[in-house]
């Protein structure tokens, strides 16, 4: 019973979220909509900023536990990109809010999964000093962060899947040619 109530909840918010901007929620709100009292949301969030703390952590932990092995990246960021899109203006609500780190926090972890399990598969049966992994994976975990971050400071209009599937086409072998650089240089 306890998970249906807080599903709801959830659910409220985000109905509400897609309506109006974060600002503009109390909690209150959402009781009315989800019918229930204040205690039962307390019970289950300290406050509206853990409610969207746990939405998003909640749907990267969804993303990454649907992709726990990655190998067309493209597979990932397109969820990514899908998630986003089926709540697009709940998402922009709280990109342009205060809470907007708590966003960014969860688009990172995301990026950074889809980074460490893409270069994981193709690393296997390589050796490549860890300090030269973490180097290619922290540089296509921040590319994709920072073209993702591009697009929700652009009100996402732009048609990502199809920039990500050119980009990805452009850099094909990319992260496999780093991969053997490394190895040559066994330094």
């Amino acid at each position: 019973m306890a998970n249906f109530t807080k599903k709801a909840i959830q659910e409220s918010f985000l109905k509400l979220l897609n309506e109006r901007p974060l600002s503009q929620i109390t909690v209150k709100d959402i009781v009315t909509d989800c019918g229930i009292n204040r205690n039962t949301f307390y019970y289950h969030f300290t406050d509206i900023q853990k409610l969207v703390e746990d939405l998003f952590v909640e749907e990267a932990e969804r993303i990454i536990q649907a992709y726990p092995t990655i190998e067309r990246f493209e597979d990932c960021l397109e969820a990514l990109i899908d998630s986003a899109l089926l709540q697009k203006r709940a998402v922009l609500h709280v990109y342009h809010s205060a809470s907007r780190e708590l966003y960014e926090m969860c688009l990172w972890k995301v990026c950074d999964h889809i980074m460490n399990a893409y270069v994981s598969s193709a690393l296997i049966g390589r050796k490549v000093k860890e300090e030269d992994i973490n180097i290619i994976r922290g540089y296509f975990s921040s590319l994709f962060y920072g073209i993702l971050s591009g697009w929700l400071r652009t009100g996402m209009t732009e048609d990502l899947r199809r920039k990500f599937a050119r980009m990805c086409e452009i850099q094909k072998g990319t992260i496999e040619q780093m991969i053997s650089i490394c190895e040559e240089n066994k330094i």
